[in-house]
């Protein structure tokens, strides 16, 4: 629960750093307002995953970043989710798999998970438009700011967070261009828990990534690097080398992405081309 800010700020790597990557090799273009949203999306999308540690509802108390966001209702929905994920490990387990008592890096922290969230993402946003749209950009917003700003956040509350996210989730889709398909959310998605799941497995706790595949007869394996290399969630070297290095790419995917250093690079004709591009827009 303490890698909030490295879950949020490797979504954002992942997404600047992959829509490079796609400009370049496949000509995958995109416009600042979707790449803005794309990224606040993954952002937000790289904490869900821990919804599943609850804290005390009650008391408006304790649980991962996740579940604190929103107040007692996403500690709520927390609750539910890890109770629902404890149930589901208990009926699904092998016998040799741990015990375990409560739902906490359990079925969210999957790879089946991360696919089925992404789907059902992309298919709501394309589904049901411009409500689906807001909901979710409001949700992941909501996290993202969670994510990336945490001390600003912790001293406002709840509340703040609630109202910018309902704020930028608008004003979001009103940038949004109207020809693009909204399943792009549903990528978001996806990729988010994805690199939630994979940040996890570079902790010593490790992650259930590949379940229900058997690894040494055991449903839920905990998939890591080995103790001796492992980093503890919240340690050193997650503060002082992990996040440095993510929060560096994503400001050179920041500085990428701007018109004018990509002209600086590739010359007039990128320059050009982009202005093609908006014209068949």
């Amino acid at each position: 629960m303490v890698m909030g800010p490295t879950h949020a700020m490797s979504g954002a790597a992942l997404w600047l750093a992959g829509s490079a990557v796609a400009d370049i090799a496949f000509g995958i273009d995109q416009s600042s307002a979707e790449l803005v949203v794309g990224t606040i999306a993954v952002s937000g999308a790289a904490l869900y995953p821990d919804i599943d540690c609850a804290g005390k509802v009650t008391e408006n108390k304790g649980g991962s970043t996740v579940a604190r966001s929103f107040g007692v209702a996403s500690l709520l929905v927390a609750e539910v989710v890890e109770r629902l994920c404890y149930w589901f490990y208990l009926l699904t387990k092998s016998k040799k798999d741990k015990k375990r008592k409560n739902g906490h890096r359990t079925f969210t922290h999957t790879a089946v998970h991360a696919g089925l969230m992404g789907l059902g993402t992309g298919y709501l946003a394309a589904q049901f438009g411009k409500p689906a749209v807001i909901a979710i950009l409001f949700v992941l917003t909501g996290l993202a700011v969670r994510g990336l700003l945490p001390s600003a956040v912790n001293k406002k509350g709840w509340i703040i967070t609630t109202g910018v996210a309902l704020a930028a989730s608008f004003g979001m889709f009103r940038l949004l261009p109207e020809d693009r398909s909204y399943w792009i959310l549903g990528l978001a998605m996806g990729l988010g828990c994805l690199i939630h799941i994979l940040g996890d497995m570079v902790t010593k706790m490790g992650s259930p990534m590949l379940f229900p595949i058997p690894i040494q007869k055991r449903r839920w394996y905990d998939l890591g690097l080995p103790n001796a290399i492992a980093l503890r969630a919240g340690g050193k070297a997650e503060h002082r080398v992990l996040l440095p290095i993510l929060t560096g790419i994503v400001v050179l995917g920041m500085f990428y992405n701007l018109p004018e250093v990509q002209a600086m690079i590739f010359g007039e004709a990128v320059t050009e081309s982009a202005g093609d591009a908006g014209g068949a827009r």
